[in-house]
């Protein structure tokens, strides 16, 4: 069932209540819908209206070399999110604009040329999974001609990262919703934010006057999480965590779908389908206009334009701000509050969301069925609290 209007009347009680509605939190919802759990999922604005609702896409592994459990862990969810799309698209009809076209990584100076090499046999060891093993090729040049990079970038030459991959924000949040609308135990609501939790009696007072009693709570709300999250329990030394701007653009461009990625010191060249072509991004701490790009977009237009030569004198069709949650420790934060045991944290991880977000929102449903979570400890809410405890 689903709610554009802010009204919930007739439904006051749920045994899962989800606040906030972009990638995490409608992720938190299928995987809630799938294990049979009567949820309802609000949010403030409309679904993906936030971060999530943004326009690069990248979905890029960590680098194959010092493999830990956080690599491993999203090495294997990058792997599984290629069938959970391929699972939605069948049974919405609609397309995420997924493809695992890779990545290719210039190598500006000579020196890095042999640092790459160590990490080619790295990725041979760690790149695997059953028949599926992924590749860290080191090049002299371009396999996609010249201009995809231009050739001043690579004295070293270049890597070819076969397991890369990207995807439309946008695609993929609206075919979530648009599944979570057709599902029994899943109610989802816009326009309708939290305004007030109250753990003692397990209600919530919604933007509209409803209360809503619920057994847990799943915050999944990006960068307003951590002030929810932080009003449980003793005061903290340090902000829990904080938003961070990023400025992306979207370009019309005559290139390729299947072209791979582009990649050189933060700055990301993505194509994808229909003839779009998006660039990213800034990671900006300190911002005055959270909404709104500016020059630092335009430098980085510059940038890519120098990068691949053949975007010069595309047109930009849209010019894109948000604020993504970075969790006081980085990692992305997750699982129940030491002091509210009805609520679960699933928020932060600003760099890795969309590759991540629906095994950490299964670890999050963990948690709320009282099972332990598979994720590493510096994920854990209890972790960050610790850290912001200073």
């Amino acid at each position: 069932m689903s709610d554009k209007s802010a009204s919930i009347s007739g439904q006051l009680q749920t045994d899962l209540l989800i606040i906030g509605g972009g990638i995490m939190g409608l992720w938190a919802a299928m995987q809630a819908e799938r294990r049979g759990i009567r949820t309802l999922l609000v949010d403030g604005g409309p679904f993906a209206g936030g971060a999530s609702g943004g326009l690069l896409g990248a979905l890029m592994p960590h680098m194959p070399d010092k493999w830990n459990e956080k690599k491993q862990l999203q090495f294997d969810a990058l792997l599984s999110l290629e069938g959970e799309i391929a699972a939605l698209e069948a049974d919405t009809g609609l397309s995420a604009g997924y493809r695992r076209s890779g990545r290719l990584i210039p190598l500006p100076k000579p020196h890095l040329r042999a640092i790459a090499e160590r990490h080619s046999g790295e990725a041979l060891s760690n790149w695997h999974q059953g028949d599926d093993q992924f590749f860290w090729n080191v090049l002299e040049s371009s396999p996609c001609g010249a201009g995809w990079p231009a050739d001043e970038f690579s004295a070293g030459g270049l890597v070819l990262d076969t397991f890369a991959a990207r995807v439309s924000p946008r695609g993929l949040t609206r075919m979530i919703a648009e599944r979570l609308r057709k599902t029994k135990c899943v109610r989802v609501v816009e326009g309708c934010g939290v305004e007030r939790i109250d753990v003692a009696s397990g209600t919530a007072t919604l933007g509209d006057g409803s209360t809503i009693a619920f057994g847990h709570t799943v915050i999944a709300a990006g960068h307003q999480s951590f002030p929810l999250l932080s009003s449980f329990g003793p005061k903290l030394e340090k902000p829990l965590g904080q938003p961070v701007k990023g400025q992306a653009a979207l370009l019309r461009a005559d290139v390729s779908p299947d072209l791979p990625l582009l990649y050189l010191d933060g700055l990301y060249i993505v194509p994808h389908e229909g003839g779009q072509l998006a660039i990213g991004s800034t990671s900006e701490n300190c911002f005055g206009e959270p909404y709104s790009t500016d020059g630092l977009l335009d430098d980085l237009l510059a940038r890519a334009c120098q990068l691949a030569p053949m975007l010069g004198g595309a047109e930009v069709i849209e010019r894109w701000a948000g604020l993504r949650p970075k969790a006081v420790d980085r990692d992305p934060m997750v699982g129940v509050h030491p002091d509210a045991d009805r609520v679960v944290a699933l928020t932060g991880g600003f760099k890795v969301s969309f590759g991540l977000a629906h095994v950490l929102a299964d670890a999050a449903l963990d948690a709320v069925e009282g099972k332990a979570m598979s994720l590493p400890e510096s994920f854990s809410l209890a972790h960050h609290l610790r850290v912001a405890a200073g």
